[in-house]
């Protein structure tokens, strides 16, 4: 009986045995036309784990003749980066190196960007897997090198021929013939989530406590094991996120505080961390300004404690931004600037505003109220007005105070 996991020997070796992920390997998947043509860029992988990324990298190498190399970012260091540029020298392969590295969110942004001068210069083709929102967590540069690809969780219908090439084999191991009925696969896969790797481990394990069948009472007893999953039924972890975020915006405490007990059932930390962090300037902004403040407290003690008593200073949080007035108004003054950016305005700054002289500026504490009329923007732009004040008590106060030392201004 073989040593190696269960999960690694019922690995597809080709496109056509993949599970699920139609719309990246199927008959008009992306990744099987990039193959065909023999063409593979340096790409970035996400979704949640089992879903195949290992996999698929490993027949993007084999099919492109490229020497592959793996590291995992959570052990793995930027010598071994090098190191792995040496030996695919010293190897001399014609078709040149293909890295795989797993967890990519694990680098920090000085050893992403050292990916970028092997990336440039051709030394590897790098593919880079990660189980985070990359647009997160990944270096802008090297995002803008690489082709982002999404990986889905496996349908509990779809696991299940692999279910069955495991049954398969473990028969084989131990001369057995052993049986397990469609529907108990089914329930199978759908505690594991969409996550084949832990769908075999259920399986494998029922299979040493079953007599002749394995029967649905036989997983009932594994499913603790995996009760908290929170991508049970599909790409969840991204939807729980919004779910989270547009509870809060429609100030909705009961319906916010459901969906960060979910994301940190799944042992979801970080994001729910990261996306409070975003709800308050986003949503609740200058409405209530120290909910920004506030809420990195409470992210910061969370990230301290760890789970599970930091879902304690994340449910404070979250309820305060529920309950807070809220306000976009700076989210909006933002993304109408950029706009204008974008489009090429306000290329050339006021004179009296560049340094080193200042011909012409006028330093407004020396002026009543601290305030004196002189124009900021770009002559080209120089009338537009991003910021709105929001009907808030706060903004409403800051619009009085706004309105009042101009009004003063105009009258010295």
């Amino acid at each position: 009986m073989s040593m190696q996991p269960l999960a690694d020997r019922i690995r597809p070796k080709t496109l056509d045995e993949v599970m699920g992920q139609t719309h990246l390997v199927g008959t008009n998947g992306i990744l099987r036309k990039l193959t065909q043509a023999g063409r593979i860029p340096n790409m970035i992988f996400f979704g949640p784990p089992g879903t195949g990324k290992t996999t698929v990298a490993n027949i993007l190498a084999a099919s492109s003749g490229k020497q592959l190399f793996k590291l995992n970012a959570t052990t793995a260091s930027l010598s071994d980066v090098k190191d792995v540029i040496a030996s695919s020298e010293s190897l001399l392969s014609d078709n040149g190196t293909l890295l795989y590295l797993d967890e990519i969110q694990y680098f920090n942004r000085k050893q992403q960007q050292s990916l970028l001068e092997f990336m440039e210069n051709g030394k590897i083709t790098l593919i880079a897997s990660t189980t985070e929102n990359p647009y997160y967590y990944v270096y802008n540069a090297l995002l803008s090198r690489s082709s982002v690809f999404e990986f889905k969780p496996i349908t509990p219908s779809d696991c299940v021929p692999m279910l069955r090439r495991a049954l398969s084999v473990l028969n084989d191991d131990f001369l057995t013939q052993k049986t397990i009925a469609d529907d108990v696969l089914l329930s199978m896969a759908r505690a594991a989530g969409g996550d084949i790797r832990m769908s075999v481990g259920i399986l494998e394990n029922a299979y040493y406590i079953a007599g002749d069948a394995i029967t649905s009472e036989d997983i009932e007893a594994l499913l603790p094991q995996v009760v908290g999953s929170f991508d049970r039924e599909g790409d969840v972890h991204y939807d729980l996120l919004s779910c989270l975020q547009k509870s809060i915006r429609g100030s909705d405490p009961d319906a916010a505080i459901f969906y960060l007990a979910r994301l940190l059932a799944g042992g979801d930390l970080i994001s729910a961390c990261r996306r409070l962090q975003v709800i308050a300037s986003e949503d609740v902004g200058c409405a209530y300004p120290m909910a920004a403040a506030i809420t990195r407290a409470c992210v910061e003690s969370a990230k301290e404690l760890g789970l599970p008593e930091a879902a304690i200073p994340l449910a404070n949080a979250t309820i305060i931004l529920a309950t807070a007035p809220k306000s976009n108004s700076a989210h909006d003054a933002y993304f109408a600037a950029k706009a204008d950016f974008e489009k090429g305005l306000g290329q050339s700054i006021p004179t009296h505003l560049q340094s080193p002289q200042f011909k012409g500026y006028l330093y407004p504490h020396a002026y009543k109220n601290n305030y004196v009329t002189q124009q900021y923007l770009p002559d080209d732009i120089k009338d537009r007005r991003y910021y709105t004040f929001g009907t808030n008590k706060t903004e409403q106060a800051a619009k009085a105070y706004y309105d009042m030392i101009r009004a003063a201004a105009r009258t010295q």
